[in-house]
């Protein structure tokens, strides 16, 4: 079980509020990025309390505010900052969950075949995907959509326009240590990316790879006709 990471902040503080300030990393961790008011709804902080360890979190570089994505930042009034984990921070949390699940699918491929972890991956695809198909029913931008449903599961996730269709971007990975031992796993999301958009998807880089965001790049439908046009064509 991962143990509480040690606070690098100078000043002298009571073994409760370490306690707290472990409580709301390990959400921001687990939850994705959150404003101070999720945060205290969640954990049962007063707004002036909340806010107190937030400050000493940024402080310490555990934590880092960011402005809200547009998509998430709806209504009147300023929109409230976002709190989001940063890689200084995510080093402060001992891997052992991720151990764990690697050591139980390397026993799963040993004893009954890399197929077993396959069907394990593919399960926790179509998990994604029916949520997700829910979440974007009635929505009309749906990769925007699923950005917004991927950082509600913490992969704090943006869309953004490219040259020929969009880029969704996954800031955070919770998975990707494991990934990086079984890349089953990132090729049945991005299979469930291209079920819940209903058209074909390419990703470009993984953070189970090295790389410093997972990025996949959506075609628009009318590049993605002209392409199908065009092998049609070829063989006639």
């Amino acid at each position: 079980m991962a143990t509480r990471f040690e606070l690098r902040h100078n000043t002298v503080v009571k073994f409760d509020d370490l306690g707290t300030r472990d409580a709301i990393a390990r959400s921001v961790l687990e939850n994705g990025p959150s404003t101070a008011v999720v945060l205290g709804e969640r954990l049962g902080i007063t707004p002036a309390g909340i806010r107190r360890h937030l400050d000493l979190l940024v402080e310490d570089g555990i934590l880092e505010a960011r402005e809200p994505h547009q998509a998430l930042s709806r209504g009147r009034g300023r929109p409230s900052k976002v709190f989001v984990m940063t890689d200084a921070g995510r080093e402060q949390f001992e891997h052992s969950y991720d151990d764990l699940a690697v050591a139980a699918l390397k026993f799963m491929a040993a004893q009954s075949g890399d197929h077993l972890v396959k069907a394990f991956a593919q399960t926790r695809a179509d998990d994604m995907e029916r949520k997700a198909s829910v979440a974007l029913a009635k929505r009309s931008h749906k990769v925007q959509a699923l950005a917004t449903f991927l950082t509600e599961q913490g992969y704090a996730a943006s869309s953004e326009n490219k040259t020929g269709g969009e880029q969704l971007c996954q800031h955070h990975c919770p998975i990707a240590h494991v990934a990086a031992e079984f890349p089953q796993l990132c090729e049945a999301e991005t299979e469930a990316f291209s079920k819940i958009l209903g058209t074909h998807v390419q990703r470009l880089a993984t953070i189970a790879h090295g790389d410093g965001v997972c990025t996949t790049y959506i075609p628009s439908i009318s590049k993605v006709m002209q392409a199908r046009k065009t092998t049609t064509a070829g063989k006639a």
